[in-house]
């Protein structure tokens, strides 16, 4: 078998060899075979294989497919969520005003109105 380089950094490889692992964990908690899994994810066994093993060749839609069968497409749906995004959140909040004032063109309105 002839393994396919991909140019993506370490990091992410690991990620995804961790995703498949835990795919491949959650589908053997809920006692689900490769073979159901695969029908259900409407994918090959082949291809399920290559997602429990983490390989970046296999496209985003394959492992939310397997995630969808496992019940688990709501942490999907998560992963770039503002909430769990720290370094943006930090970076916004440097470009922060130090005050805010209202335009000199508009009237101040009293509370009498």
């Amino acid at each position: 078998m002839v393994k396919k380089r991909t140019n993506l950094p370490i990091p992410v490889l690991n990620a995804l060899r961790k995703l498949g692992k835990d795919i491949g964990n959650a589908r053997r908690r809920r006692r689900i075979t490769s073979k159901l899994i695969a029908e259900r994810a409407y994918l090959s066994r082949a291809t399920t294989s290559r997602i429990e093993k983490g390989d970046p060749t296999v496209s985003m839609s394959g492992y939310a497919s397997v995630l969808f069968v496992l019940g688990m497409t709501e942490r999907l749906s998560d992963l770039a969520d503002a909430v769990h995004d720290l370094t943006g959140r930090q970076l916004e909040e440097e470009k922060l005003p130090q005050r805010v004032r209202l335009p000199k063109n508009t009237e101040r309105r009293g509370d009498d109105e």
